[in-house]
């Protein structure tokens, strides 16, 4: 195993390299950025995103069309730091890690709402978020809970939906291909400077492929549907009050075909499937005073997840989650020019939220809720700029277990001489016991209402550099993320183990506008994580990369695109069971898939598309006797109005 300060060294030497090759150039194609002008995770408030400490990647909307992405666990995997698992083909449960975190500890959020089940482990499956009418997605690594509270110990992934902007418009596409698969969209957008209003609707199928690996002798195929309905309206204005009202709402119906675990065999054929219906929404206020000097806002966000399992046609269990949320939040701002033009902001925040879970089945019966209360504050400086620094602190007080402090600062600077920007933080996160681990779910199972919430601390430095005279940026991460008081099943109940779970490793991302019309993107992970006992964690590869490059042309004045993906997951351990069920490591083989999509404008607003998943035809596991998708390839047509 690497050590710490090989790791280190690595850093500083890939450092090294990208300041020497910042030598003059004498053609500039275009300048290029890794973040927007402004974020809205990596504070409490929307900040520039040269004032960002912690370690973001921001995927945009057009990057996802580009792609040709369906799934935002697809669009994850091209993210320095995470590791996707999906357990069999598209819409299967899949998960999302963070720095060596745990699924259920990455904090989702959507549009406003945090989606994590609280029947599921506070864990959010990413199988039924489909990537569509997205603006962006933004990934915050390292602990946050400072800002954002439980569950953000490995980071926080954000998912901002398109909002209506100009005059009415009109987007209808469909597409089919492998696996007799057939998918529909449709949205309407249109707003003013007082209004904004976005619906968009998506509906999917296909046949699938079985969930249980062919390798192994299973032919069945399971498949999946998903209808999604997105609603994002708002209006602003009132008379003489600065204020915005704002609504967001969210259905999914899902159904999945699953096939039955076996100890000692694994995955094998069976009539097993799981139907979901999951309803988010959010309303909310915010108020500007003093010409913006001093702002509020209020809202209320329900979540509402109901899921029921089949065997053989008969209900063998229901779980059902929701969590109510309510928040207020207070931000002055104020500046002193004459003290190296400073710029201050401070935030204070007060959140309220109760999580409950009931649950049927042939085991046991669940009704029980936990509520939290949270006060934030954070502040932030800005000197000269091109230094930036913010401190936030949060008190969490709940009903079953002991009260929690988290803290977190970062720092950023620009450079000028290199044009180079560093950016360092350091963070400390919570995950609060679920309602099952506190209670049971099963027979055989008793909770334990004495469990410690998990905690973490991580720190990261890195740096931005711009090369080829802007036309490349490369940025280079060390960090460092440890958990302690993980929680995990001990016989029949649950305790919080001692030690520390490590993770350590560094996070590369780069671009390159090689001409105006060629862009090439990169990213690579090379990451070491042990839990307490030095074992290695599973479904973490040691090293995570991706490739893309997309290149736009126009053939008889119509414009058109190609875009090549790879991606690259290394060997990883996973979980074998005997018949008893105890679990033993095993390796999982490296893979790499290879995409190449493309799209073509036949006429002013009509649009046919091409798309060619894993072409190389590999044949790999992401779960231990868990199916994958062969070649696959699909055909779509959008019209906008």
């Amino acid at each position: 195993m690497q050590s710490k300060a090989q790791f280190a060294r690595s850093l500083y030497v890939l450092v090294g390299a990208a300041i020497i090759l910042e030598t003059p150039s004498t053609t500039t194609v275009a300048q290029v950025q890794m973040l927007p002008e402004v974020v809205v995770t990596a504070s409490r408030v929307p900040v520039p995103s040269a004032a960002v400490g912690s370690a973001l990647t921001v995927v945009t909307g057009d990057d996802i069309e580009a792609k040709q992405e369906r799934s935002v666990g697809e669009v994850l995997r091209e993210v320095p730091g995470v590791a996707v698992n999906r357990t069999g083909g598209f819409g299967a449960n899949t998960q999302v890690r963070i720095r060596g975190a745990e699924a259920n500890q990455t904090l989702v959020i959507i549009d406003g709402i945090e989606v994590g089940d609280p029947a599921n482990s506070s864990e959010f499956d990413f199988g039924n978020l489909l990537a569509h009418e997205i603006d962006r997605i933004e990934v915050l690594r390292g602990p946050q809970s400072a800002l954002w509270g439980s569950d953000a110990i490995g980071g926080v992934v954000n998912v901002v939906t398109r909002q209506g902007r100009g005059a009415p418009e009109i987007s209808v596409a469909a597409e089919t291909g492998s696996f007799r698969t057939a998918q529909g969209t449709a949205s309407y957008r249109t707003g003013g400077d007082n209004h904004h209003l976005a619906i968009h609707a998506v509906g999917y199928h296909t046949d699938g492929i079985s969930a249980a690996s062919e390798d192994l002798g299973n032919g069945e195929q399971d498949g999946y549907r998903n209808r999604t309905a997105h609603l994002k309206a708002g209006i602003s204005r009132f008379s003489s009050l600065d204020l915005d009202l704002n609504f967001v709402g969210r259905l999914t119906d899902a159904e999945l075909q699953t096939d039955n675990f076996v100890g000692g065999t694994g995955l094998v054929d069976a009539d097993f499937r799981t139907s979901s219906i999951k309803r988010y929404y959010r309303g909310s206020a915010n108020l500007s005073t003093f010409e913006g000097v001093w702002t509020h806002s209020a809202s209320f966000g329900f979540t509402n997840s109901h899921r029921t399992n089949y065997q053989n046609a008969t209900i063998n269990s229901a779980f059902e989650g929701q969590k109510n949320k309510f928040d207020y939040q207070s931000t002055v701002l104020f500046s002193i020019p004459s003290a190296a033009n400073a710029a201050h902001s401070l935030t204070l925040a007060a959140e309220r939220e109760e999580e409950k879970v009931i649950s049927a089945s042939a085991f046991v019966d669940v009704d029980r809720n936990i509520k939290n209360t949270g006060y934030v504050a954070e502040y932030r400086l800005n000197l000269l700029d091109s230094i930036h620094f913010s401190l936030a602190g949060r008190h969490d007080d709940a009903n079953f277990f002991d009260d929690t402090n988290t803290f977190r600062a970062t720092a950023a600077y620009r450079y000028d001489p290199w044009g180079a920007r560093f950016h360092a933080s350091y963070g400390e996160g919570v995950k609060n016991p679920t309602v099952f681990e506190l209670f049971g779910f099963a027979a055989n199972f008793t909770g334990n209402p004495n469990l410690t919430p998990e905690s973490a601390e991580g720190w990261d430095f890195g740096i931005e550099q711009p090369l080829l005279n802007g036309n490349a940026i490369l940025d280079v991460t060390y960090f460092e993320n440890d958990i302690t008081d993980l929680i995990q099943g001990s016989g029949n109940t649950a305790r919080n183990l001692a030690g520390t779970s490590e993770t350590y490793g560094v996070e590369i991302a780069g671009t390159f506008q090689v001409s105006a019309d060629l862009t090439v993107t990169g990213t690579y992970t090379w990451s070491v994580g042990q839990d307490a006992n030095d074992s290695e964690l599973v479904r973490r590869p040691k090293h995570i990369a991706s490739f893309n490059a997309d290149y736009a042309f126009s053939w008889n004045d119509r414009p058109g695109s190609l875009n090549l993906g790879v991606d690259f997951n290394g060997e990883r351990t996973d979980s074998e069971f005997d018949p008893a069920f105890n679990s033993a490591a095993v390796r999982l083989e490296s893979f790499t898939l290879v995409k190449i999509v493309a799209s073509y404008e036949i006429q002013p607003g009509v649009d046919v598309f091409l798309r060619g998943e894993n072409i190389l035809d590999r044949d790999y596991e992401e779960a231990l006797t868990f199916g994958s998708p062969g070649r696959a390839a699909y055909i779509g047509v959008r019209a906008t109005f």
